[in-house]
């Protein structure tokens, strides 16, 4: 299986590595990286694969890790083997309790050990102990205790310390008192809502790094769920001889068995689990005999492999397989132990009993049943959702600052009046971002090679040849006499090139070129790369066009960018001001020449559905996100709207309200989700999803279809406007009773529509744009 391979997971890896890299030529104190990226996105990877990439990227410099692990439970040997199942045998991982009791005198170059972080940190509170730590591996005794294995290591080499979570504890002063004992080279934490916030001063000397991944990358790339939903469809299962714990646990049961068929018609193998949080108090064991009783009825039994238990006094066998996705449990009893740090994406359910009156969910802790899969989204939205199903008398939702606010617990139901729409929808899985991805590297290659008169692919390379054909281009494959730029740059200085340059010329100072770390040499480049991408997503562009540029230096040049200060090589032949100006020309021409092969890529990938749409009977909104409104002719009662809609929305929604003798109701359309409305329609010659802003149910029996524009996203929606007409015509010939159009506001302040097969927007001439309130 490959790790850390989505664009984002890719950048910040870099991020990580270049950050770190600097942090450690550093001659500083209580250095820092702070690493921020949303529960889910695989944080696990992106920091293993940087130890990985770092380990590579400083040959020279000796290093060794202390992973802290947020240790409930045994959660810390599950970090132990994510670590050894992504290193896959290097580097050597180690628990801090199995390897150093006494004998271990340091941590080895490169080794990572693990550290169950709460258990470290305990000391007794009272008694003729109190103040002394609790952990052996700690105190003072019998052979080497770990306080003294870390003075010898920092003797020998760098220690690098990551501290996983961080949010459960860095801010207590236990904490703050381990960070000082291993005072590490550099600390890294790693966590979606980090408290460690280096200052504005410390970032500017170079002493901290922040480095921050987007929630919605992590969405859009298939990583967690779009939503979580709190007791969906509980008002079909009540009965008066039922108790509130009884319904949840029957909603739960049936949802599983929904998932289930839905995985197989999806033709995944994968076998949905839920989660039942039992309480802490007495009342989790009487709550787990009902429960237990229940799914025995339903033939889900430890003995049959159906039902698991992991509590601190109870743990069933076969734990250690439960993460399998055809693994056998379908339920999961347990209490607080793994609520947060435990990782088995098919969890896709969460049964959490009642133990209090009151809770409040946040993304954080119910991020158990966040992770997809496999990692990509589906055609069917329910296995896109997470499900939480709870008796909590009361209920609030976190707002998140930085994780995504995809919890939803307030519950609106569609209005009786409604008759089925049954319209055709479109909508096809998003399989473009806009980016250059791997195959760019054949197409650079042959653009590359063909310019320099270099054979491609021969049976064997030539790379003294190759140089030669360069140098008759006029250029260079020297950088001894790469001084001037630099200097005019300002990035170096002249002692520092010459230092450099001794370095090529087989000098004994092999650690020269490190230096230029601190020089933004990375960031040149890169610059220079966002230049000649032809139009493409720079973000997500930039890594893949690095890699393959190195990838041809390496390949026709011989120059190895996974050796030591390779990448920093090829960097300065692209960058030289003799090469610089037809490299430039070069990548630009391979981006272009990429633009039609990314094209047919794209419609390779494109999955297009076509399915006769409605309006659920109940949608699901969050309180932060979205915000209620006493608007009468809203389909759906309570009407809660998102709060980020645009101004013409709102104006038009109030309009909406205005006209009760025209109007049965209205809904507001959403975005990028099979439960939406969308209309197909090309844009450079690529099918895209329009999503139209509103459906309207006119008491004359017509359906109006129209999205409001405003300015400029007026003047942009021709290609969308006139889909939408064609729509319309198609649909009325066969039976629908469709009308709609672009709608904007005009000078006057009335609604107006433009309903003309060939779209055209002049704010000073709306001659052909019709009036809304005579349409309707």
């Amino acid at each position: 299986m490959s790790y850390g391979n989505k664009e984002y997971q890719v950048n910040a890896i870099g991020q990580l590595v270049k950050s770190v890299s600097e942090l450690l030529a550093k001659d500083a104190s209580n250095k820092v990286c702070v690493f921020q990226s949303p529960t889910g996105s695989g944080k696990t990877v992106m920091v293993a694969k940087f130890i990985e990439e770092i380990i590579k990227e400083l040959p020279e410099t000796d290093l060794c890790f202390l992973w802290v692990s947020i240790g409930k439970g045994d959660l810390h040997k599950q970090s132990k083997k994510s670590l050894e199942r992504i290193f896959d045998g290097f580097p050597n991982v180690n628990l801090l309790e199995e390897e150093f009791f006494g004998s271990r005198n340091y941590i080895e170059q490169n080794e990572v050990v693990v550290v169950n972080w709460e258990k470290l940190y305990s000391k007794y509170a009272s008694g003729e102990n109190k103040g002394e730590w609790k952990n052996k591996v700690m105190r003072d005794g019998e052979g080497v205790n770990f306080i003294e294995v870390l003075e010898t290591t920092r003797e020998k080499r760098k220690i690098v310390l990551i501290i996983d979570e961080s949010h459960y504890a860095s801010d207590a002063q236990r904490t703050s008192e381990l960070r000082k004992i291993i005072s590490a080279d550099v600390t890294l934490e790693m966590s979606a809502t980090p408290k460690i916030q280096p200052s504005a001063q410390d970032i500017a000397k170079g002493n901290a790094k922040f480095i921050y991944v987007d929630p919605k990358d992590v969405i859009e790339e298939g990583m967690i769920k779009k939503e979580l939903i709190i007791n969906e469809n509980l008002e079909k299962l009540v009965d008066d001889e039922k108790t509130s714990q009884d319904i949840i646990i029957e909603a739960a049961y049936n949802k599983r068995l929904e998932l289930k068929e839905a995985y197989t018609n999806a033709g995944s193998n994968i076998n949905p689990l839920c989660l039942i949080q039992l309480p802490n108090a007495e009342a989790g064991v009487a709550k787990k005999e009902v429960i237990e009783a229940f799914l025995a009825d339903k033939g889900i039994t430890e003995t049959n492999g159906k039902l698991a238990v992991w509590l601190s006094e109870e743990k069933s066998d076969g734990l250690d397989e439960i993460s399998d996705f055809e693994s056998e449990v379908e339920f999961l009893l347990f209490k607080q132990a793994i609520d947060t740090g435990w990782d088995c994406p098919r969890a896709h359910i969460l049964v959490k009993l009642r133990d209090i009156q009151s809770y409040t969910f946040e993304v954080q802790t119910v991020g158990r049943i966040l992770r997809m899969p496999e990692q990509m989204h589906y055609e069917d939205e329910n296995l896109n959702t997470g499900f939480i199903f709870t008796n909590l008398q009361k209920i609030t939702v976190q707002k998140e600052d930085y994780n995504p606010n995809i919890i939803k617990h307030l519950k609106s139901v569609r209005k009786p009046i409604y008759k089925p729409l049954l319209l055709p929808s479109y909508y096809k899985s998003r399989v473009d971002f806009g980016d250059i991805t791997i195959s760019f590297g054949k197409t650079l290659e042959e653009v590359f090679c063909n310019a320099f008169g270099i054979e491609i692919n021969p049976p064997m390379v030539n790379t003294a040849d190759n140089g030669e054909k360069i140098k008759a281009k006029g250029l260079t494959t020297d950088i001894t006499t790469y001084k001037e730029s630099l200097l005019t740059d300002k990035k170096i200085t002249g002692k520092e090139f010459d230092e450099i340059a001794g370095v090529l010329n087989d000098s004994d100072d092999r650690t020269a070129l490190a230096k230029l770390a601190d020089n933004d040499l990375q960031d040149m480049f890169s610059s220079v790369v966002k230049e000649n991408l032809s139009g493409f997503a720079p973000k997500r562009s930039v890594p893949t066009v690095r890699g393959a540029i190195y990838q041809w230096f390496k390949k026709y040049l011989g120059i190895n960018y996974q050796m030591e200060n390779g990448i920093i090589h090829i960097q300065y032949l692209f960058l030289h001001d003799k090469n610089l100006s037809k490299f430039s020309e070069l990548l630009s021409k391979a981006t272009g020449e990429y633009k039609p092969i990314k094209k047919a890529e794209v419609k390779a990938k494109i999955e297009e559905t076509v399915y006769d749409w409605d309006i659920k009977k109940e949608e699901f909104f969050n309180q932060h996100t979205d915000e209620k409104l006493d608007y009468k002719l809203c389909i759906y009662e309570p009407c809660y709207l998102g709060k980020d809609r645009s101004t013409p929305e709102k104006e038009f929604e109030k309009h909406l309200e205005t006209k009760a003798d025209k109007v049965e109701w209205w809904f507001k359309n959403g975005v990028s989700k099979k439960d939406f409305f969308g209309i197909k329609y090309e844009e450079n010659d690529l099918p895209q999803t329009f999503y139209p802003d509103y459906i309207i149910q006119l008491t004359s029996g017509k359906t109006f279809i129209g999205d409001t524009k405003a300015g400029s996203t007026a003047t942009e929606a021709k290609s969308r406007a006139e889909a939408l007409q064609v729509y319309i015509k198609d649909q009325n010939a066969k039976g629908k009773n469709l009308v709609g159009g672009i709608i904007i506001k005009d000078d006057t302040k009335k609604w107006r529509v433009n309903q003309q097969d060939i779209y055209n927007y002049d704010k000073n001439d709306l001659t052909k744009w019709d009036y809304f309130d005579n349409i309707i």
